[in-house]
């Protein structure tokens, strides 16, 4: 990897300290877990549509793998459109709380394995309806269409087990590169680059 110079205290830990960028990311992602208020499984998540303009938005980061990152959409969604398209995606944790963000950016694939199976099971009841009842990205009458549509569901699926899907799938993003970044004094920031 290639690291910045970093102001060294003895007294202070290594913070970039682990034996590969994934444990690295665990470990600062369990610290963050103690302090932030709301999700510290949010990342900001950057694609790019058809015309290289960029999109960014909030998803959840819910699977930190040995070779990658899972989160899980709808593929239709214009998320999944623009992912499919280019194949490449960058996102940003950011945890204020221990004033530390980490950068990745990378190649994604399907989640052609039970994952997107297993996780969508787990899920609570609501969620997996609202996952039937809500076409992402599409354009909608009012509320009350989309509430309907959540009715409906309900009664359809009631007293029966409900099916993650076809469009909803976990995305693993594969790195190609990242930037661990801990706000320093004076703004002399810290950073470690893999």
């Amino acid at each position: 990897f290639i690291g910045e110079i970093l102001l060294s205290n003895s007294k202070q830990e290594n913070i970039f300290s682990a034996e590969n960028p994934f444990e690295l990311y665990r470990k600062w992602k369990k610290e963050a877990s103690l302090s932030e208020v709301n999700d510290p499984d949010a990342i900001a998540l950057a694609t790019v549509d058809r015309d290289g303009l960029p999109n960014v938005r909030m998803v959840l980061l819910r699977i930190i793998e040995d070779d990658g990152f899972v989160f899980f959409t709808n593929y239709k969604s214009a998320k999944g459109t623009e992912i499919e398209q280019s194949g490449k995606v960058a996102f940003v944790s950011h945890w204020k709380s221990i004033r530390r963000q980490i950068r990745v950016r990378g190649l994604i694939a399907k989640d052609e394995t039970k994952l997107s199976e297993e996780y969508f099971n787990q899920r609570p009841l609501e969620s997996r309806i609202g996952a039937w009842a809500s076409k992402q990205s599409s354009e909608i009458k009012n509320r009350a269409f989309l509430t309907k549509k959540y009715k409906d569901y309900q009664k359809k699926f009631k007293n029966t087990l409900i099916s993650r899907p076809p469009y909803w799938v976990g995305i693993k993003i594969v790195p190609s590169e990242y930037e661990f970044w801990e706000e320093g004094e004076f703004r002399l920031h810290k950073r470690e680059y893999f």
